[in-house]
């Protein structure tokens, strides 16, 4: 399998009465289908990070935005698998009583995900089909035809019962409707949070951001699944993974600095690789 190599990345510029602390989560999972070169952190005025892991295993920096305005940036490269994630329509579902520990936790209602509120619903819809692969990508499918996706139609308040009454919504919404579909069947489903550059697709003329997807527990693994897009894309690179968006804000301040611009980028690199896959260069925070 070949690899791809996309520059990654992302500036924000705040500007703030005092100093104010702040997480960022922007720096991709190393992982065996992702490997990371270059990785840069900068800002204006300098500022010192120091990284640390979270709760669900997500590398995170803190820092303290300095009073007045300050920007910061991340940048790295990432080689990753030429393929689409994988699939397999005949992956079971586990009973309840048989699923994983770890997994229990992704079938429980959550800040945004809501299975107990949209049980009814997803019984009446989807409880008839049979269990597994396909049934989830039906939730998908169900997911992606019923909401619009609509910059600004959703608040930092708006949970899956919202944005499934409204119908509008932005890919964090399509995700959070989805997993809450998949919980009240007792499908275990987890969000994810990440860079997707536009890789053999047509380019969308919007904007990069951020993307977010969800993975399902089927069989005895993890399933990579996109209500938002409903098609297997090829580099997906994941920041983040969590029971719902508010365990991985790409930002988390500790005050009430201003938002004044915010840059994603996820783009293609053809150079060649410059060196064994992994290597990771110095500049990245401690871990």
């Amino acid at each position: 399998m070949g690899l791809r190599r996309v520059r990654i990345g992302c500036d924000f510029t705040y500007v703030a009465e005092v100093d104010t602390p702040v997480i960022f989560q922007v720096q991709p999972i190393e992982s065996r289908r992702i490997a990371l070169e270059g990785e840069r952190w900068s800002s204006d005025p300098a500022i010192d990070v120091r990284g640390y892991t979270d709760l669900y295993g997500n590398p995170c920096v803190r820092a303290v935005l300095r009073a007045g305005r300050s920007s910061f940036s991340y940048d790295a490269v990432a080689a990753c698998p030429d393929a689409v994630e994988d699939a397999d329509e005949l992956a079971p579902e586990c009973a309840p009583d048989a699923l994983p520990d770890h997994t229990l936790l992704y079938i429980l209602p959550s800040r945004y995900c809501l299975p107990d509120v949209l049980g009814n619903e997803a019984w009446s819809r989807f409880g008839g089909l049979a269990p597994g692969y396909r049934r989830v990508q039906a939730i998908c499918q169900h997911v992606h035809d019923h909401l619009t996706f609509q910059y600004g139609s959703t608040t930092a308040f708006s949970t899956a019962e919202d944005v499934n009454t409204s119908g509008l919504g932005v890919c964090r919404d399509f995700t959070h409707l989805a997993i809450s579909f998949c919980r009240a069947l007792n499908i275990p489903a987890r969000y994810v949070f990440g860079y997707l550059p536009d890789l053999d697709v047509p380019v969308d003329p919007a904007p990069m951001d951020f993307a977010a997807w969800m993975e399902v527990w089927l069989g005895e693994r993890w399933w990579t699944f996109d209500p938002r897009n409903n098609v297997r894309r090829k580099g997906r690179i994941v920041i983040g993974r969590g029971r719902d968006a508010s365990d991985v804000a790409m930002a988390t301040t500790f005050g009430g600095p201003q938002l004044e611009n915010m840059v994603v980028r996820a783009l293609e690199e053809v150079r060649p690789l410059s060196g064994p896959a992994g290597v990771r260069s110095a500049g990245g925070p401690p871990r």
